[in-house]
């Protein structure tokens, strides 16, 4: 077995790809362009054995070796990006030799010039929906409290009632603010995720991972990716801009990043 490995950052059309400066994901092996009939694919060598074995699985999890890795990994296929569309490849896609990756590519060759076709003059963008949680609970009590009138208008409708009375008060309309709060904020978030469909060509929603939240930040409650056309990228940014606006004061904002690779939309190829 070869001590060395071909390090596979993204796939794209061999036409309008250049040759790249810079270097692999080790910070010393320069990049290479390699065609394909009409595909060419970006790599650089690596040594097998920073990525296979039970070394490697350890260090996959060292911050400190991974994170200089997946930031030149990301550099590379955003500066291919600048020339045509690209077909990013997953963090440490590896081959054994070239002959291995030709194959690859002429038995996808049509899912994956299909897709370069999809992506043309268009950006992945990403949009994150972090809750307040206390925010937004005290706004859906305001709601609730004397019949729905604004939160101001209860306050001073429970300042009035005895002590005991208004802790019991106050309690019932938390209670009811926290069962509301579920319905509320998978509602706020479709509608929002519904109105940015329309400016894109394709959706896909990602795990969103609860970040506990406990120190009084916001917490993740929804994660997308966008297939967005370029141009209408300065209307999609606006609206994600004013969603977040528009719902601030309930507790609901909305971060936008990008654009990136299309990561979330690639077809599964089988290596």
């Amino acid at each position: 077995m070869s001590d060395t490995a071909f390090y596979l950052f993204c796939l794209a059309r061999s036409g309008p790809l250049p040759e790249l400066d810079g270097t692999g994901v080790d910070g010393q092996s320069p990049l290479l362009v390699r065609s394909f009939a009409d595909l060419a694919a970006v790599l650089s060598t690596v040594s097998v054995a920073d990525f296979c074995g039970p070394a490697a699985e350890v260090r996959m999890n060292d911050l400190s070796w991974l994170a200089p890795r997946a930031c030149r990994h990301e550099a590379v296929i955003e500066e291919a990006m600048q020339y045509c569309p690209v077909l990013p490849a997953r963090f440490g896609t590896l081959f054994s030799a070239l002959e291995s990756l030709e194959g690859l590519l002429l038995k996808h060759h049509r899912a994956i010039s299909q897709f370069l076709d999809r992506v043309t003059a268009h950006e992945e963008w990403g949009v994150r929906g972090r809750l307040d949680r206390e925010q937004a609970l005290a706004e859906l009590e305001g709601r609730y409290q004397a019949g729905g009138t604004g939160r101001a208008e209860a306050s001073s409708d429970l300042s009035s009632l005895p002590p005991g009375m208004r802790y019991l008060q106050a309690r019932r309309f938390r209670a009811v603010a926290e069962k509301k709060l579920p319905q509320w904020l998978q509602a706020s978030c479709a509608g929002v995720a519904d109105e940015l469909r329309g400016y894109a060509s394709d959706f896909s929603v990602r795990k969103a991972i609860a970040n506990g939240a406990s120190d009084g930040a916001a917490e993740l409650v929804s994660d997308w990716a966008f297939l967005v056309p370029k141009g209408v990228r300065a209307d999609f940014c606006g609206r994600v801009q004013r969603a977040s606006a528009e719902l601030a004061d309930q507790g609901l904002t909305f971060e936008l990043t990008g654009p990136w690779p299309p990561y979330h939309f690639t077809p599964s190829l089988a290596a």
